[in-house]
């Protein structure tokens, strides 16, 4: 519910305050909560109401943490490597989603608290760090939150049709291409195999996409982007197809992995044009937006591949997620043809801010 209720006005604060102290602010917060968490767990006062409370907490948290930092990373490299260090940003969140249940459920064995407390050192560690981070801003021009400037963030995308064509994009082919949703059914039901199957399900799509995000951060893609963009997501309902109609575990493993491959491409192009296109006094509220898109795709995604798999079966659902998937990619390579044409990520500096205003 924070993430998306408050996404508008902690985009406008991203623009308008420190981008670094804002971040620093969210996880000393969650840092705070995690403590209490901890507190609470080991001195078995903890209850439902209170996870419930914190987990809030943190939600509210994260929900102004996440423009901000979105907005940061551009600030901290030059335009010419972004993509580069927007994929290994995202190889470090990839290992993490593997090796972060692994962890948890290791530590499990000593109890909860301890799990918490640990998660608590890990936040305090980041939350030091980002105290020490060299970053540099341009003095933001305060405005009031009035209804044009929290929306100002929605009318710049529209406004700018590459924007627009790769958010939107990611929208439809996540609302379509959610097999992940339907595992267990895949594991149970059609490949036969039990808990460790499933367990290499899951991690199947993080392997590829950790894999993918490694050679993109040591390779950089210099013509044709969005094309490549394209056929990634192409690709994506391609590997949701080939899974659908798998019977054997080997071939399931292998479409998920091409699947997180596929997946990690076209989010490295998209994360990358979206900042590389903002002007920086823009990028919070723009983050902000598009933080809204990823979180309810995801989201509305598993949703629709549940109620799909319930009406048509996992397999009859999962495959016409893959057909609507590759039909977006076509229908969006005619509605933005700039956007099919596009050869570099970078290829104008972004807008001033009187030109921001005047898109605006």
């Amino acid at each position: 519910m924070p993430s998306v209720l408050l996404a508008l006005s902690a985009g406008h604060v991203a623009d308008q305050f420190d981008r670094r102290r804002i971040v620093l602010t969210g996880q000393v917060i969650e840092w705070l909560a995690i403590a209490i968490l901890t507190g609470l767990t080991l001195t078995r006062h903890i209850h439902e109401i209170g996870i419930l409370a914190l987990v809030f907490v943190i939600g509210v948290a994260k929900a102004f943490e996440f423009p901000a930092l979105q907005s940061m990373l551009p600030a901290l490299v030059p335009a010419s490597i972004l993509p580069r260090a927007m994929a290994v940003n995202a190889s470090a969140g990839q290992a993490a989603m593997i090796m972060g249940p692994a962890l948890g459920g290791l530590l499990y064995v000593a109890g909860p608290g301890v799990v918490y407390g640990v998660a608590g050192v890990l936040y305090l560690v980041a939350a030091t760090l980002m105290s020490r981070l060299r970053y540099e801003q341009a003095p933001p021009r305060r405005e009031p939150a009035t209804l044009k400037t929290l929306f100002a963030g929605v009318h710049f995308i529209r406004a700018r049709k590459d924007v627009l064509g790769v958010i939107s994009l990611d929208l439809f082919a996540v609302l379509l291409g959610g097999a992940t949703a339907l595992l267990p059914i895949f594991a149970r039901d059609i490949l036969r195999t039990g808990p460790w199957g499933l367990g290499l399900l899951r991690a199947a799509p993080a392997v590829g996409a950790l894999l993918m995000s490694v050679w993109l951060a040591r390779n950089s893609m210099q013509r044709r982007v969005g094309a490549i963009m394209f056929a990634a997501v192409a690709g994506f309902g391609v590997a949701t197809l080939v899974f659908a109609m798998s019977t054997t575990l080997w071939l399931s493993l292998l479409a998920l992995f091409a699947l997180g491959a596929f997946d990690m491409v076209s989010m490295v192009i998209r994360g990358a044009l979206v900042q590389l296109d903002t002007p920086d006094d823009m990028r919070g509220r723009v983050s902000a937006v598009n933080a809204i898109f990823i979180n309810t795709s995801n989201q509305l995604g598993e949703f629709e591949s549940g109620m799909l798999a319930a009406w048509l079966g996992a397999v009859n659902a999962t495959v016409l997620g893959g057909v609507g998937t590759l039909l977006v990619v076509g229908l969006w390579m005619a509605m933005f043809p700039t956007l099919r044409r596009r050869q570099r990520l970078h290829v104008e500096a972004p807008a001033t801010n009187q030109a921001a205003a005047d898109i605006l």
